[in-house]
This record gives C-alpha cells, sequence and structure tokens, in this order.
C-alpha cells in the first residue's frame, strides 16, 4: 500500500536493534510527543499514536517477526498472519484461521505502559515530579519470585512485610510482571520460566517430536499440559510444524471465566542412520524402481 510505513524508521531504529534499543527509542520519543506536552497539536497527537503503534509491533518478538515477514499488512484485518490467537494481533476479540483450523483470542488484561515501568514513571518525566497518584506511586513495592506452575494454578506464599510475616494468595493465571496489592504493598511477580512450556498470554505453546511413519501413518500420541496428560490423535499425513489446538487446556483466566488454549508443534525427525533395507523401502516409497541383480 502506498501509505504504509516502515516501524523501524518511525522509531528511528535498525531492523537489527535490540529490545533494549526499541523500548529506549520509544520512550524518548513518546515523552517528545506525547499530548500532554503538546496541547491542542493534532500533528504531535497522530505522531505520538503512530510510534506507539510502532512499538506495540517491535517490542513483541512474534509480532516483529511477522512484521518483518509480511509488513504492516499483517496486522490489518484479514491481513496474511493477521490478528487473534497466539501469533499475532493487537489487543480486543479477534478471530481468524491459522492452519487447519479456526480461532478466537482475547488479550489477557495483562497492561504495557510503553517502556515505563509503571504509569507513575510516566507522570513524573511529563510533569516534573507532578504525580497526580502521588500518594500510589509511594506505595512499597515487595518482589516475590514464583514458578511457573505456582503461577498458573495460584498458590500461597509466606512473605515478610515489615517485620512481620503473613500468607499472600497469589490467583491462578498471574504472568511474569503481575502486581498484587496486598494491604499497602505492591507485591510484583517475578514468574520463573518453565521448560516444557511456552506462554503467550493465557495460551501454551508446546513441541512433541514424532518420526516421519507416525507423521505418514498417525498415531496416538499423549501430550503434558498445563492441566494434566492428555492423550490426542495425530492425523495421517501431518505436516512438519503443524500446529494442533486444544481448546481451554491452557491458563485459568484472571478475570471472568474460561481458559486459553494449549498448541501442539508438531515436529517430525528424519532419521540419519538407515539400514540397506530401510532405504529400498524408502527409494520404492518414493516412486523409484526396485533395484534386482546385481546392477
Amino acid at each position: 500500500m502506498a501509505d504504509s510505513k516502515d516501524y523501524y524508521q518511525i522509531l528511528g531504529v535498525t531492523k537489527s536493534a535490540s529490545e533494549a534499543d526499541i523500548k529506549k527509542a520509544y520512550r524518548k520519543l513518546a515523552l517528545q510527543y506525547h499530548p500532554d506536552r503538546n496541547k491542542g497539536d493534532k500533528a504531535a497527537e497522530e505522531k505520538f499514536k503512530e510510534v506507539t503503534k510502532a512499538y506495540e509491533v517491535l517490542s513483541d518478538p512474534q509480532k516483529r517477526q511477522t512484521y518483518d515477514q509480511f509488513g504492516e499488512a499483517a496486522f490489518t484485518q484479514g491481513g496474511p498472519g493477521g490478528p487473534g490467537g497466539p501469533f499475532g494481533g493487537f489487543s480486543g476479540q479477534q478471530g481468524g484461521a491459522y492452519g487447519p483450523f479456526t480461532y478466537t483470542y482475547s488479550t489477557n488484561g495483562n497492561f504495557d505502559f510503553g517502556g515505563f515501568s509503571d504509569p507513575f514513571e510516566i507522570f513524573e518525566q511529563f510533569f516534573g515530579g507532578s504525580n497526580p497518584f502521588a500518594r500510589a506511586q509511594r506505595r512499597p513495592t515487595y518482589a516475590l519470585t514464583i514458578s511457573f506452575m505456582e503461577a498458573v494454578k495460584g498458590v500461597e506464599k509466606r512473605v515478610n512485610f515489615g517485620g512481620r510475616t503473613q500468607t499472600i494468595k497469589i490467583p491462578a493465571g498471574v504472568d511474569d510482571g503481575s502486581r498484587i496489592r496486598f494491604g499497602d504493598t505492591d507485591v510484583v511477580l517475578d514468574v520463573t520460566p518453565d521448560r516444557r512450556f511456552e506462554r503467550r498470554g493465557y495460551d501454551i505453546v508446546t513441541e512433541e517430536e514424532i518420526s516421519f511413519p507416525k507423521a505418514a501413518l498417525g498415531e496416538e500420541l499423549e501430550v503434558e499440559t498445563v492441566q494434566g496428560k492428555i492423550k490426542i490423535k495425530i492425523p495421517a499425513g501431518t505436516q512438519p510444524e503443524t500446529l494442533i489446538r486444544l481448546r481451554g487446556k491452557g491458563v485459568r483466566m484472571l478475570r471472568g471465566s474460561g481458559y486459553g488454549d494449549h498448541y501442539v508443534r508438531i515436529k517430525v525427525t528424519v532419521p540419519k542412520n538407515l539400514s540397506s533395507k530401510q532405504k529400498e523401502l524408502l527409494r520404492e516409497f518414493d516412486g523409484e524402481p526396485k533395484k534386482t541383480g546385481w546392477f
């Protein structure tokens, strides 16, 4: 499209820029063009929206990869790799298709303050310390480390605030960076990763390796989800990188009811060492004439 824009140029960074470089560039531009610093300046307001949109894409590794492949069109309704699911899109309820299935996806309610640690930091820099929420800003903060599964399932932790040991209840569905208000303290959660599961919002992605014959013939496979082990059917003719969706087998949602989904990415392994008989069978399968005699 003629009016499409380069998100890297908008932020003034190169395509090889690191996440830290992108965040730094956005913070600078957001402060420069924020409407509170440019009262009534429509051009500044549009520029602020532009840099915020660019940051929203480039700060997310998955969205950035999609953008690098398809450009800005990937984030318009109906564009390639378009909105929705754990593989792209913006906030709100979206829908679309990915591979052999359709999906709907809602954002998880977490907030990104555009590279700032919290909204109060924005007020400090916009107004030189004149924060209308100064009382909230002074609330003490406590960092608490929990495991991946404790974040998924919820947990009670014994913590020490001001020399007093208390029990804090962590609800199911929290994520890394989530804040919980506990009395006069804000508890910020540091969630350790789990090598088995990749979390994307309330969705979970795992990988399963199967052999070429099993991919061709199909099989029943036991997979581990955050809700326990379940058996799934691998259809005959399954291709490498196929995604199988397990509806409602993801993380419990903090707000409202329901669960995210679990996606199983199929990896097909190719054997490196084959016997003569196996090689002959594969050649026959590939349509080559069967060898006879000595030559």
